[in-house]
């Protein structure tokens, strides 16, 4: 059929089952978007920033199972999507970029076209695991297709796809191409499974260490086989966290993992780089102790982590052949003390009960969500503290950036996740630093009528900075902010808000009512300076103030 580059492109889209599109318009995507008014089955959602574009598409994706789509002009509107993409790299967040081009017959020039950059290509490499440009509009099929299966197979990631603006505008005879339906996941080795099977037959203490790929696998269900095959302690990252309920009674945070790793004569990491965010090191090793890895990104398998056996693989296909094979043998199943286990669950509780406000407004957050309300977390003392203190009962309610750390990334992730779960509540939490980042994103919050609620914990400065700041020297240089009225803010894009006061009851009661009332709206929450929470987080060391740590075994 003859069809123009953006209808071919919004016609492929179609058929990989693309239902929203998160971007702005922009004179070299002008093609396109006029062929997304012509196709009611993909919404177009556009934003104040293409910075949330990418975060909205990262929320939705780590959040309904599908791919999320950007779309961003060149220049200065693929640059501002880059914080966003680096996210989605960062949690294997199955993400695509469509970015237009100048003129084919100019890239690489310098003419100085409109929104002209220096090599633009080379910006995605550094936040995407493939990338590619359309030189035809015949070309675009294709390239879409191909781009659905990188970010499918192997380690699931960001891709990118440029198309010139020649290119979308230019007809010509296109093959639209039916979806892949293989199954694109990476096979384990035999061999690797029997000598990962050989180490875990004769563990006396086994643990398992399970990080982000877990839930970005959709293993779960083989996690939760293989622990209670072993009756393995499990250890969540903080992107981990949900890849087992926090009921089950297998299930631990870092905190406790601190115990349980030592105590560990057979360490199993999954889905983790399993390295410091800090400093290129493993966090958890000691002499004597044994090591399996399973990632499907051999870059996992390497120094500086500890040698062991390597099982380069999706993790659920591992998991599940590796319970097939124990399931083979008279392989020793661990029976964790009950009263042990007991008392390293309250060590750990006492500890986080200790540190408030942030334990109260913790609490607060998960009466007010229901088990599948979905929780995004953010760079603020409240959610630093989060990491280990929030339960989390299902996959993928917990929404973290990763090792990217980026800054305010919580609420425009938030309007993403609100886009693709209308019916699930979603509360996104930000300090007023964070928040400043994309605040403007209000209007897209009210133009869409998102269920998003937003709490800010505002101290007029940024908190976490300031601390580490004066840890460090004894005292903060230009930490403090110049902040709007919040509650102005809000009401001047339409948008609910209330300043909350009085704790963690005020704030639960507040957030019980905006869930209900649907739509966005937006809870300051004045606070000063909070107590540090990185003695519970920092997984090396050990916290000075803390009782003597139980025994497990």
């Amino acid at each position: 059929m003859e069809l123009t580059g953006g209808e071919a492109l919004v016609a492929q889209l179609e058929r990989e089952g693309t239902s929203q599109i998160f971007g702005i318009p922009g004179v070299q995507l002008d093609y396109a978007v006029d062929a997304l008014r012509r196709t009611p089955s993909i919404a177009f959602r556009t934003t104040r920033n293409e910075q949330s574009t990418s975060y909205m598409a990262d929320g939705f994706a780590r959040t309904t199972g599908k791919p999320g789509v950007c779309m961003v002009v060149p220049g200065p509107g693929v640059l501002n999507a880059l914080a966003g993409l680096s996210t989605a790299f960062a949690c294997n967040s199955q993400v695509l970029c469509i970015a237009g081009a100048i003129h084919s017959e100019a890239i690489g020039k310098g003419l100085g076209l409109l929104h002209e950059i220096k090599n633009p290509s080379g910006v995605f490499d550094s936040v995407t695991k493939w990338h590619a440009q359309a030189n035809s509009t015949a070309e675009i099929p294709g390239l879409i297709r191909e781009a659905h299966r990188q970010m499918k197979s192997g380690r699931p990631g960001p891709v990118a796809v440029e198309v010139p603006q020649d290119i979308l505008m230019s007809k010509g005879e296109v093959t639209l191409i039916d979806p892949v339906g293989e199954d694109l996941r990476s096979r384990p080795d035999a061999a690797a499974i029997r000598a990962a099977a050989e180490v875990l037959a004769s563990a006396d203490f086994p643990v398992l260490y399970v990080g982000g790929g877990v839930s970005a696998g959709g293993a779960e269900a083989a996690l939760k086989r293989l622990a209670e095959r072993l009756g393995a302690p499990v250890v969540m990252s903080e992107n981990g966290r949900g890849a087992i309920s926090d009921r089950h009674p297998l299930a631990f945070t870092s905190l406790a993992g601190r115990v349980l790793a030592d105590e560990a004569d057979v360490l199993v990491i999954i889905g983790s780089r399993f390295a410091d965010s800090r400093a290129p090191d493993a966090f958890w090793s000691k002499p004597g102790q044994k090591y399996v890895y399973i990632n499907v990104d051999p870059n996992a398998l390497t120094a500086p982590r500890p040698a062991g056996v390597n099982v380069l693989s999706d993790s659920g296909l591992a998991m599940d052949a590796l319970s097939d094979e124990l399931d083979g043998r008279q392989a020793r199943r661990l029976s964790l003390d009950a009263t042990r286990v007991a008392k390293l669950r309250a060590w750990c509780q006492t500890q986080i009960d200790a540190i408030e406000p942030q334990a109260s407004y913790v609490r607060a957050i998960r009466a007010a969500l229901p088990d599948d309300g979905i929780f995004v977390n953010e760079l603020t003392q409240v959610g630093y503290f989060a990491r280990v203190a929030y339960p989390v009962y299902e996959p993928n309610t917990m929404i973290s950036p990763g090792h990217q750390g980026t800054l305010g990334y919580g609420f425009p992730t938030g309007l993403g996740i609100a886009a693709g779960n209308p019916g699930k509540p979603v509360i996104a939490i930000t300090g007023d630093g964070g928040f400043g980042w994309c605040m403007q994103e209000l209007a897209t919050a009210r133009k869409y009528n998102l269920n998003l609620v937003t709490v800010v914990f505002a101290d007029g400065h940024f908190g976490n900075v300031r601390g580490m700041l004066n840890e460090q020297f004894g005292v903060a240089y230009n930490t403090e902010l110049c902040n709007p009225d919040f509650l102005t803010l809000a009401k001047a894009f339409g948008v609910s808000a209330q300043r909350v006061e009085g704790g963690g009851t005020a704030l639960a009661d507040a957030l019980k009512r905006a869930i209900a009332a649907g739509g966005p709206h937006l809870i300051e929450v004045p606070v000063g300076v909070m107590p540090s929470p990185w003695t519970l987080l920092r997984l090396k060391g050990k916290n000075p103030s803390a009782p003597p740590a139980p025994s497990v075994r």
